[in-house]
């Protein structure tokens, strides 16, 4: 079998039994020195993974990082957690809306965001409003269903009375109009716990993508510029 007696041995001295496999490169985080940091960056874990890449030099992966926060029980308090869902593909889509004062022109202007991310493939899709209400967001789900050409099964959104007639969450009722038009295109809309807005995490991590990485260092002369430019 080509094995030196020197393996020979330690495998009999093993009696049967495999050891644990410990990996040489696994990198060990201090609990105490995540703490600290998580609390002094208040909580921004992608400032937490900087901070620990480039002043304390750990070479480590973000979900490294995210994997270690959950296990020390940091963040989000597993009371206000939703239950996990299967990121099945291309089976739901998450709509919201949120307000931003942005710059047109050189008129600080209140907007509407409104955003349908699609779970899984990770599909955007983004426009502003100044006045967003039902009928606008029956046009704004239409222009981005025909632009994806497609339409997940479900769509889940907060409490809003735009498409919510009465309760919460699993015993909301949808308007009749809302349903009627959801039909068309394949999918029904669902709304999610009260206090739970995790269940549309994807969402909510693509309005963090606005604020951070769209309209950050961009310049827009109006309206139609503005969403030339998020289309």
């Amino acid at each position: 079998m080509n094995v030196s007696r020197n393996t020979v041995r330690a495998v009999v001295r093993q009696q049967g039994v495999r050891p644990p496999a410990v990996r040489k490169d696994k990198i060990h985080l201090d609990p105490e020195l995540l703490q600290r940091l998580y609390t002094q960056c208040d909580g921004w874990l992608q400032r937490v993974h900087e901070k620990l890449v480039e002043e304390e030099h750990l070479q480590l992966s973000y979900p490294t990082l995210t994997r270690r926060i959950r296990e020390l029980g940091l963040g989000q308090p597993a009371s206000t957690r939703c239950q996990h869902v299967p990121d099945e593909p291309g089976v739901e889509m998450q709509h919201d809306t949120t307000v931003y004062r942005v710059l047109l022109g050189e008129q600080p202007t209140r907007l509407v965001a409104s955003l349908l991310y699609l779970r899984y493939s990770k599909r955007r899709y983004l426009k502003f409003y100044r006045v967003f209400n039902r009928f606008a967001m029956k046009c704004f789900l239409h222009e981005a269903l025909m632009f994806w050409q497609y339409a997940a099964k479900r769509c889940m959104i907060d409490n809003t009375n735009l498409a919510r007639l009465r309760g919460s969450g699993k015993r909301a009722v949808i308007v009749p109009e809302m349903v009627a038009f959801a039909e068309r295109y394949g999918f029904e809309f669902l709304c999610h716990a009260l206090r739970h807005p995790n269940r549309k995490a994807g969402e909510e991590r693509s309005f963090w993508t606005v604020e951070t990485n769209f309209l950050p260092g961009r310049t827009f002369a109006s309206l139609e510029d503005l969403n030339r430019q998020a289309l």
